[in-house]
């Protein structure tokens, strides 16, 4: 007989942390599986989340004035593992973290009428073995994932196989062998997408090529100067030993990549650029890294968190869940979870929590994710880095925002400081660089606004955490006003139900439960954290919000 599994043991109790702002405190339930599909992902920008050691802001003597938020303003790994290991994103209900690629960037800048931009944001890589000292060091990212699995949350760093950083005057191209410098892609064909280079001045791997290539000669010289050229040396030999790769530019760099699973054990990668690069590509890798990860499963049993595979979510720039599995790139039709990703990054989402209300939101993305894309998953967001156009630039909408987002079917990404309103509207900066501002700790400790809406995105962050149903399970509306729904997840001996209940009437409340939950069942709403019985197939809650998330006591 399955047992429907629930979460908060004990009491869900909101008191006032020591770090000033609005904590939910609670009782884990380590028999709750990690499901992907329906995960709380936050993802964040490495150097503008937490400065944790002021004293590695300043590297390979990037002095020069840039634009507004478009230099390194100091975050760090160090910054993160304070923030996980003080409970905030677990407070969050946060159970993945997403950040920017660490790797080391390029140590110039460049100037395309916005001011002088650096490589902070991660995706101008200089060394993909090495990571920017900026962010921290190996140690400091080893601490990281350790705190982050101590709490149970999973790790994803970002892939960037396309392009190399810019050139600068102490940045030389890369060997044409590996790289090509014109023409711009104008995306009017598949050719114009994939042999091209995003922007004027970002080197394009040839991904296509087979040709042996040798290593770029400031590869060689940069490591020799830091004494581990022999060891590269080798490591690269017993990759294409083992493979059977040709020493191809792509392969150079998946080993690279994947070397951050075999070493940090960390859980997935995000992929920059994906419908840039020929889709093999993307199968080539996804082979590497299951490898790399089951090694590391195999090497570090102790520190094994489950079964799950490797993650690993695309960003197919445009792609929409309404595309389901068929993209359309340059009039070719592209199915990129076909032996390649877990999920993808789902551009249209923004658009239906503008468009639709909760029912046809929600029904929307619970059938999709149950019928044509049963067993793959979308990433959720209403706001991101690159994102000119976000749900709620000004930030007026924020209850609205954590509500459609974290609780619609499929993995939820937030951004950071989508929970505490950090504006996304920054005076004085050029295009991306107003999304992209240090976030508002401030505010977060002393703001009562902010306060409250922390509160919330906690609430509903924790129960989506706790209840694999929200994300990943089954949706029924069960009664339309009041408007009332349930999620279902079952998977081999494990079965989660859950009943929501949106914009209902402040203090009493009766909501139809008959067909989830049994007659004299206990229920919690965790939103309140109230109790109540099922009696004659309905619960009676008496609160001051307009929201109720049930669950089994």
């Amino acid at each position: 007989m399955t047992k429907v599994l629930w979460c908060l043991l004990c009491s869900l109790v909101i008191l006032s942390c020591k770090e000033g702002h609005t904590q939910i405190t609670m009782e884990e339930n380590n028999d709750v599986p990690f499901v992907w599909e329906g995960a709380n992902l936050y993802f964040l920008l490495t150097d503008r989340f937490n400065n944790g050691d002021s004293a590695n802001d300043l590297n390979f003597d990037r002095t020069q004035e840039a634009g507004k938020l478009r230099g390194f303003e100091g975050g760090d790994l160090k910054g993160i593992t304070q923030k996980i290991e003080e409970g905030y994103f677990s407070d969050l209900g946060v159970n993945a973290i997403w950040m920017t690629p660490i790797v080391e960037q390029i140590h110039g800048g460049t100037d395309e009428g916005t001011g002088v931009t650096s490589g902070f944001h991660g995706y101008w890589t200089k060394d993909w073995t090495a990571i920017d000292p900026n962010f921290g060091t190996k140690d400091d990212l080893k601490a990281l994932v350790q705190a982050a699995h101590n709490k149970g949350i999973r790790v994803v760093l970002d892939a960037v196989i396309n392009h190399t950083g810019p050139v600068t005057p102490v940045d030389p191209v890369w060997p044409d062998e590996w790289v090509r410098t014109d023409p711009t892609c104008d995306y009017s064909s598949y050719d114009a997408t994939i042999s091209c280079t995003l922007v004027k001045n970002l080197p394009d791997i040839k991904t296509e090529s087979n040709e042996h290539v040798e290593l770029p000669p400031q590869l060689v010289e940069k490591w020799k100067a830091e004494g581990r050229y022999d060891q590269e040396v080798a490591e690269l030999d017993a990759f294409f030993e083992r493979t059977g790769h040709p020493r191809a530019p792509r392969f150079y760099i998946m080993k690279w990549l994947t070397d951050f699973i075999t070493e940090y054990g960390i859980d997935g990668y995000r992929v920059d650029t994906v419908k840039h690069t020929e889709e093999t590509v993307w199968q080539e890798f996804k082979t590497e890294c299951d490898f790399a990860f089951k090694e590391w499963k195999t090497n570090n049993p102790e520190a094994v968190l489950d079964a799950n595979d490797f993650y690993l979510v695309g960003e197919v720039y445009g792609y929409g869940i309404s595309a389901v599995k068929a993209y359309n790139l340059g009039g070719q039709t592209i199915n990129y979870f076909d032996k390649a990703f877990n999920s993808l990054i789902n551009f249209e989402f923004k658009y239906d929590a503008a468009q639709l209300h909760y029912e046809q939101l929600f029904k929307k993305y619970g059938d999709a994710l149950h019928n044509p894309l049963k067993g793959y998953g979308v990433l959720n967001y209403l706001s991101s880095h690159d994102d000119g156009q976000p749900f709620d630039p000004s930030r007026q909408k924020s209850f609205e925002t954590a509500t459609k987002l974290l609780l619609s079917p499929g993995t939820s990404q937030l951004y950071y400081g989508d929970e505490s309103a950090r504006s996304l509207v920054i005076e004085g900066t050029n295009g991306d660089a107003t999304l992209r501002s240090m976030m508002n700790w401030e505010s977060i400790a002393s703001d009562e606004n902010t306060i409250t809406i922390v509160s919330h995105y906690q609430k509903l962050g924790q129960f989506r955490k706790n209840h694999p149903a929200v994300g990943a399970g089954v949706h029924q509306m069960i009664t339309d006003s009041p408007y009332v729904f349930y999620r279902r997840y079952q998977k081999n001996d494990f079965e989660d139900v859950v009943v929501v209940g949106l914009e209902l009437p402040i203090g009493m409340k009766t909501l139809d439960v008959s067909g989830v939950f049994k007659e004299g069942a206990i229920v919690r709403d965790a939103y309140s954290k109230q109790e109540s019985k099922v009696i004659d197939g309905r619960v009676q809650i008496d609160s001051e919000y307009d929201i109720v998330l049930l669950e089994l006591k």
